[in-house]
């Protein structure tokens, strides 16, 4: 026996590729010379080794070395390789095989050959996955999801992926259908990449049943068949007949395996359900997964994706279940990969992968694994693979032994897949086959797409207008109050926004009469006695509460404890002093001035009250002049203020506060109901997995917004209708322009509602952060976009950041139209019209961009 042994040459750093040629340190053998070898590096640790050439001449004689290779990283991240060959040199010589007694070779070495081009192989592969690298958040503190993951799932076969909750099964499924995104790495899809242009992934190739149910729960069985058989390019027609086979035909083949007196307990469809009237949320839990399950195999498609499929499902469907995998499978034609909580079932696969923490502990057939190991369950192999892990061996199969040889050429069964990717084939089902350069299968063809650009897909936006107006009618109820809602809105509004406030206290002390408890009645005509009466007769007009007080402290007393608004107190001699202040007008001395003034005591916390008291008293006091001077033949004139105002251009002469607010009230119901409805209507679908159900069948993010718009509209239309009518026909709200541009300006707003929705679902991940996110965005706009108050009260800074606001100009646009009658000519109404449909492109845009990227 001869040992030779050779070390790898220093490597420059742990990316690329590196020449390296080995040192012979024994020379036992004369006249053997080695070639030199290519090692393809990893970036993390190491990819496997690809040897160009492989053997030793001798003369003209050529032989095959066993090849034990072992790598290792030393403190500086240098790559060190050493390369062991041990063989008997007269049987080498004369067989070119290792000794065939060799039980150690044999069983913990797989054979090296050269295989053909990577791009070859893992196109060819119906699922070819190269050191797959994926996390999730800051760099600082990444959560690992997958790590350095290879997986190869050969065309025609039912691949296991088994695996504990939370090893990366799911995560690693929504990445080979294209909905999510790798850090690092490679995944091959039926001979494409996800999502690129031409491959048919996302799209009816693949047949996807995510881990949730997925279904609408208002939809019965036949049209949730419909919706996704659609999605798919199916007809109707395609659809039952489709569906008659998985409700309603039997498995003749699975049926005969029973006696006939058992037929009736067993079933006679294939999955056993009810009606295909009956409701989807009327169905138990294992019958909504088995329609999920349906639903995946209704467009035939080439990969089957199946997440958990037999949950709550029992032994006897479940057998039937994997019989028509193993069916569908034996042409060749279907791939399937399977996640299942139950081991053992996966016995039926034709190969299995174990996962665990992000790696591929191993990648072989059940029955493989087993003999391997030794045991007789694959719960048992799990349980020693995952122990292996934890002590750091690295074993083949993403625990590969760190060793890897080259058994004989006459069982190269023992070879199995993993963490050496390329390099190694899956050979539990075929033998690897040595490819010469002069005989390299051609490649397969190149992606080919259609290069006219196809925005929306006419069968697609039928499924999906189709599936939201269903929705709908399901939900009439629901509708009728988010219909109904903006209507109590304004309704509410315009009851309680606006009027002015009735029924104040006023508290009066009145030293005019003998006891100011008693009544106080009003003199007439040319009477200049108890003027006092007269003036709080006018305020009593005004739906004002007088209350008596005996003196001046208690009625102060009464404002500061809340019992009053104000207090009015009147002197003894006030009637008297007025008519000398009146009569002798610029002689009059200041006695007769201070004593002809009435004393107001008035509470300001209220703005609003305040405000409006200092009006009614100005404006009854006012009255109450006029009245007392024309009786007594002076002119009614003089008790007027210097100042007349003329007719307003725009407006009544006593303008309301409802028709300064109603404007941006109505913009603001529509727009924020629109955002609620379309946000809520997004995340329902999200969260119960029937927006990525829908992407992985083919639907675009695009077709799935516009569909969304287009139902919504409708909706939106109208609450738009039901709002206006109130406002103008019910309470004569203002309303002085074109009715038809008024209606579109609101509607336009609902549409800019709508399509902020539309980025606040796409944004936040639940209902939760999405509802924090619309009312913390609903103080602003109502408060910065001059709805409550004229902007030009604002700060300087916010009057800027108000002007940028989606209802800022579209409010006073509505405003100009409504109290001023201004045409879309005017500067202010059709810049609000501009603004609304900018907006409108930018809150689309970012949803469009925030679908398609945002893939986790």
């Amino acid at each position: 026996m001869h040992t030779m042994v050779w070390y790898l040459a220093k490597h420059q750093s742990s990316l690329g590729q590196v020449d390296t040629f080995v040192e012979q340190r024994d020379h036992s053998l004369t006249g053997l010379r080695v070639t030199p070898m290519r090692l393809q590096l990893d970036a993390r640790y190491y990819a496997g080794l690809n040897l160009e050439k492989n053997y030793v001449n001798k003369g003209n004689k050529q032989t095959k070395i066993p090849t034990f290779i072992e790598c290792f990283a030393n403190r500086n991240a240098d790559l060190i390789c050493k390369s062991n060959f041990h063989f008997d040199a007269t049987e080498m010589e004369n067989t070119g095989a290792p000794p065939a007694s060799s039980i150690e070779l044999k069983t913990r070495r797989a054979q090296f050959q050269t295989q053909a081009s990577n791009l070859d192989t893992r196109r060819r592969q119906a699922v070819c996955v190269r050191r797959a690298f994926k996390k999730y958040g800051p760099n600082s503190n990444p959560n690992i999801i997958l790590d350095g993951m290879n997986m190869t799932v050969p065309k025609g076969a039912i691949y296991g992926l088994l695996g504990a909750s939370g090893c990366g099964k799911t995560t690693l499924l929504s990445c080979i259908v294209g909905r999510r995104r790798l850090n690092s790495g490679e995944i091959w899809v039926l001979g494409g990449r996800p999502g690129s242009k031409g491959s048919g992934v996302p799209g009816p190739r693949v047949g996807y049943m995510p881990q949730e149910i997925a279904l609408y729960g208002e939809f019965s069985i036949r049209e949730t068949f419909i919706y996704f058989g659609w999605c798919a390019g199916m007809s109707t027609e395609q659809v039952d007949v489709k569906l008659e086979f998985l409700i309603k035909a039997s498995l003749n083949s699975f049926l005969l395996q029973f006696p006939r007196s058992e037929l009736g307990t067993i079933g006679t469809g294939f999955l056993q359900l009810p009606s295909e009237n009956r409701f989807v949320k009327n169905l138990s839990g294992g019958q909504q997964r088995r329609v999920s399950f349906a639903a995946a195999l209704l467009a035939d498609p080439e990969l089957l994706i199946l997440d958990e499929p037999t949950v709550g499902v029992d032994p006897v469907l479940r057998q039937s279940i994997w019989d028509h995998l193993v069916q569908i499978t034996k042409d060749g034609n279907k791939t399937i990969i399977i996640t299942t909580h139950y081991i053992e079932e996966t016995r039926q696969a034709t190969t299995i992968g174990l996962m665990r923490s992000g790696k591929l502990l191993a990648e072989e057939s059940p029955t493989k694994l087993m003999e391997i190991h030794n045991v007789d369950s694959l719960e048992e192999v799990f349980l020693n693979l995952s122990k292996r892990q934890n002590m750091g061996l690295r074993r083949r199969s993403s625990i590969l032994s760190s060793v890897t040889g080259v058994p004989p050429e006459a069982n190269p069964e023992d070879e199995m897949s993993g963490e050496f990717g390329d390099n190694v084939s899956v050979s539990s089902r075929r033998k690897s086959i040595v490819i010469d350069d002069a005989n390299v299968p051609e490649l397969p063809p190149e992606e080919k797409g259609s290069s006219k650009f196809k925005m929306l897909d006419s069968q697609h936006m039928k499924a999906l207008i189709w599936k939201n107006f269903l929705w709908m009618w399901r939900n009439v109820g629901i509708m009728l109050f988010i219909i109904g809602l903006p209507v109590v809105q304004i309704v509410l509004f315009c009851l309680s926004i606006g009027k002015d406030p009735v029924g104040l206290k006023i508290a009066i002390v009145n030293h005019e009469l003998n006891n100011t408890m008693e009544p106080c009645i009003p003199t007439k005509d040319c009477d200049w006695t108890r003027l006092s009466c007269r003036f709080l007769q006018h305020l009593e007009n005004r739906s004002m509460v007088l209350l008596p007080y005996n003196n001046d402290m208690d009625a102060k007393n009464a404002v500061m404890e809340g019992w009053a608004w104000a207090a009015i107190m009147f002197p003894a001699n006030y009637s008297e002093c007025l008519e000398i202040r009146i009569k002798d007008g610029k002689d009059v001395d200041d006695w007769n001035v201070n004593y002809s003034n009435m004393d107001i005591v008035m509470d300001m916390s209220n703005q609003q009250i305040g405000q409006l008291l200092q009006k009614d008293f100005y404006s009854s006091y006012q009255d109450f002049a006029r009245e007392t001077t024309v009786a007594c033949n002076y002119s009614n004139k003089l008790t007027n203020i210097p100042v007349h105002f003329e007719a307003p251009i725009y407006g009544p002469k006593d303008p309301n506060f409802t028709d300064f607010a109603a404007p941006g009230i109505i913009l603001t119901i529509i727009y924020f109901l629109s955002v609620a409805l379309t946000s809520g209507a997004m995340l329902l679908e999200r969260n119960e997995g029937l927006l990525e159900r829908s992407l992985v069948s083919g639907l675009t993010g695009t077709e799935i917004l516009f569909g969304q718009i287009i139902t919504q509209f409708v909706v939106m239309l109208g609450q738009t209708l039901m709002v206006l009518i109130f406002s103008f026909a019910v309470f004569q709200i203002t309303w002085e322009g074109n009715i038809g541009w008024i209606i579109v300006l609101t509607v336009l707003t609902g549409l800019s509602g709508m399509s902020f929705g539309f980025v606040i679902a796409c944004v936040c991940e639940n209902e939760k952060s999405a509802t924090y996110m619309a009312m913390g965005s609903f103080l602003p706009f109502v408060m910065l976009c001059g709805i409550i108050w004229p902007i030009e009260g604002m700060h300087e800074i916010l009057k800027y950041i108000s002007y940028i606001l989606p209802l800022t100009k579209s409010t006073e646009s509505m405003r100009a139209m409504l109290a001023r009658g201004w045409s879309i000519s005017n500067p202010t109404v059709y810049n609000g019209f501009i603004s609304t449909l900018i907006w409108i492109s930018i809150f689309q845009t970012l949803a469009i961009l925030l679908i398609k990227f945002k893939k986790g």
